[in-house]
């Protein structure tokens, strides 16, 4: 199989995940976090051109049996930053990975989705069936993505859509622009546990090691059970308030207190999960992590590998301020593009961050 993004913040567990099942994993990477690694990065990371599935042709992907999608600019604030690069990567790049998939006669496609479609669904669990309510480009982005390449099913192409919760936990390409992870390491490195809101807001949360059983158990279905259908991925007790996640890395993080950014105040993403698909279709699925063992695991690695305040602070692992940086060093064009001077070898774009 193929994998796009699998040199991202779950290509980096998923792909080693998948090998140690017993499936062959290739991958597809635009190569924007190269360095950007907790500990020593990502499995079988030897230099390796890099390829934007924008850019994706059918003899690329002739003899995969699957392709997954992960590949996209990963969350809302990112999504913001320049929209129409959102669109372009998030819809388009993945319309053109999955017509190609199609052409080359790859029958399995899974894609990457995300609750955040749901947006500001309120306090009511909502399955797969309920009206959408996306509030940011990046939500609205994969409820387009997911509409075309439903247009795209047929007897010989099988589109898959798993809407992942908020991830969290330990990957090689850490991140820490997801709530429990950023929430660990503020606690961690600042000795406070920082609320950008008022905390009332609900979200479902999900391990990122949870994601890849889920994203196994899929390709491993009969296809009549996947077959253009959509699954939230997460659990029913993994639904909680922000205000519940900062209790947990409180009591996890010895010393650290509660505390509310200036003008904290509600947040528009607002939605509770119904899983019970999920559940329902895979019963021998076991979906293995707590928040709280993912928040005394995540404590546990930034120990272990002295993560800073100055890391938390640096563009090293918060995509917006990775991707901002990149443009202003002239390596990304408007549209995310990455830009062929010389200056621009796989070597110099990731040693600022592989230095540090």
């Amino acid at each position: 199989m193929l994998i796009a993004g699998d040199r991202g913040y779950i290509g980096g567990v998923l792909t080693p995940f998948l090998r140690a099942a017993g499936h062959h994993a290739d991958g597809l990477d635009l190569g924007l976090y190269e360095g950007c690694d907790l500990g020593p990065g990502p499995e079988d990371i030897a230099p390796r051109p890099p390829r934007d599935m924008r850019d994706t042709q059918a003899s690329e992907l002739a003899g995969y049996d699957a392709v997954i999608c992960l590949a996209a600019l990963s969350n809302d604030p990112l999504g913001d930053l320049k929209p129409a690069a959102t669109y372009s990567i998030n819809l388009d790049g993945t319309l053109t990975l999955a017509r190609a998939a199609r052409r080359a006669g790859v029958e399995r496609f899974l894609f990457a989705s995300s609750c955040s479609l749901y947006g500001a669904a309120g306090s009511a669990a909502v399955a797969e069936d309920a009206e959408l309510f996306p509030v940011t480009p990046y939500g609205e982005s994969k409820v387009k993505a997911e509409r075309d390449l439903s247009s795209l099913a047929g007897d010989r192409f099988s589109p898959t859509y798993l809407r992942n919760a908020t991830a969290y936990g330990v990957s090689p390409r850490l991140r820490l622009d997801i709530v429990v992870n950023n929430l660990t390491a503020v606690a961690m490195t600042a000795g406070e546990v920082r609320l950008e809101s008022d905390g009332s807001p609900w979200r479902p949360l999900v391990h990122v090691e949870d994601i890849c059983r889920a994203a196994l158990a899929a390709l491993e279905a009969p296809r009549e059970l996947v077959h253009d259908e959509a699954f939230n991925v997460g659990r029913t007790e993994d639904n909680v308030q922000i205000r519940d996640v900062a209790d947990m890395v409180r009591d996890a993080v010895p010393g650290s207190r509660v505390s509310f950014s200036d003008g904290a105040g509600p947040d528009l993403r607002n939605y509770r999960v119904d899983f019970s698909k999920l559940a329902e279709t895979f019963p021998n699925l076991k979906l293995r992590w707590s928040v709280p063992e993912g928040v005394s695991e995540l404590a546990a690695a930034y120990a272990r590998y002295g993560l800073s305040y100055a890391d938390f602070s640096s563009s090293r692992y918060v995509r917006l301020r990775r991707i901002r940086e990149l443009l202003s060093e002239g390596l990304l064009d408007d549209m995310l593009h990455r830009q062929t001077d010389a200056h621009f070898s796989e070597v110099a774009f990731g040693a600022r961050q592989t230095s540090r």
